[in-house]
């Protein structure tokens, strides 16, 4: 029994890798001040990259490829920060474009590798009687360096101050625009870092829609954790448990298989209505989804 419990959490913490990295990634972008709705394609686009550089040649550098879905979901979050920080446009409806544009981009870009074969995957490391992928320790320490870095040290400081009360922050000097331009292309990298994952360790393959819906999940988990990156890692394992859940009980039940399917969806409805109610979304940065203009009150 104690066996099993322990599987469970493994494969837990292996589908709720790609949330944890993700959500990470939308943690600085928000801490900044700009809500990133993109996630899902900058997922995609990473997932593509590194799919397409590890599937070069049979002795391609897989670092590189990991390297290759950073600088790519980075890029991609960089129209993101040219619209709403250097252009003013509203965060939400370039989130939704970036998010479309990202899915969109990879299933045509992508088709040519759908099929094709990928000769070396990330291999996961074995502890004791454990599997487990490189990304999900990856995963795990990044959580606890941002938290530290977060909250402890001057860097951190900027991040949230711009987030809070960019106007203070910009009396005392820090440049609010290049802050937040590098915050946004920062968490781009984590989201194409979560893309790589899933195209290089988790499936090993390339098909379209390759995210299947875990960036809006993260973003959703975003608000769930109160923009916490340690609440974040048991957010993500929770998810992760759904998704174990689901494919454990697809097959072995009368009820379709489309409700199961759709459970994590339903569930971030549920856990965000609740988060409503306990004054969750009130920790939010204060300046989150406002565009700042010198001067403007």
């Amino acid at each position: 029994m104690t066996d099993i419990i322990i599987q469970a959490l493994v494969r837990a913490l292996a589908v709720g890798t790609p949330l944890l990295l993700a959500s990470l990634g939308a943690i600085v972008n928000e801490r900044a001040g700009v809500v990133n709705l993109g996630m899902e394609g900058v997922m995609a686009v990473g997932a593509l990259a590194a799919f397409a550089v590890a599937a070069s040649a049979p002795d391609a550098n897989l670092w590189v490829a990991v390297i290759a879905s950073m600088l790519a979901g980075a890029a991609l979050c960089a129209l993101h920060a040219l619209a709403t920080v250097m252009l003013r446009a509203n965060q939400f409806v370039s989130g939704l474009a970036l998010a479309l544009l990202g899915t969109g981009a990879a299933g045509l870009l992508g088709k040519r590798f759908e099929g094709a074969p990928l000769f070396n995957k990330v291999p996961d490391w074995t502890l004791g009687s454990l599997t487990i992928s490189p990304f999900t320790v990856v995963a795990l320490l990044l959580a606890g360096v941002l938290a530290f870095v977060l909250s402890a040290t001057r860097f951190g400081l900027t991040l949230r101050s711009v987030g809070e009360n960019p106007a203070a922050a910009d009396v005392l000097g820090v440049n609010v625009g290049l802050v937040r331009v590098l915050a946004v292309m920062g968490g781009g990298a984590l989201g194409g870092l979560a893309g790589a994952f899933l195209s290089l360790s988790y499936r090993s393959a390339w098909s379209d829609n390759m995210a299947g819906g875990l960036g809006w999940i993260a973003v959703a988990l975003v608000i769930f954790v109160a923009w916490q990156p340690l609440r974040a890692v048991a957010g993500a394992l929770f998810f992760g448990f759904l998704y174990y859940l689901q494919f454990r009980l697809q097959g072995n039940s009368p009820i379709p298989t489309e409700v199961f399917s759709a459970m994590p969806f339903v569930l971030v409805l549920v856990v965000l209505a609740l988060a409503g109610r306990r004054g969750q979304a009130g920790s939010a940065p204060a300046g989150l989804g406002r565009a700042y203009v010198r001067g403007e009150r």
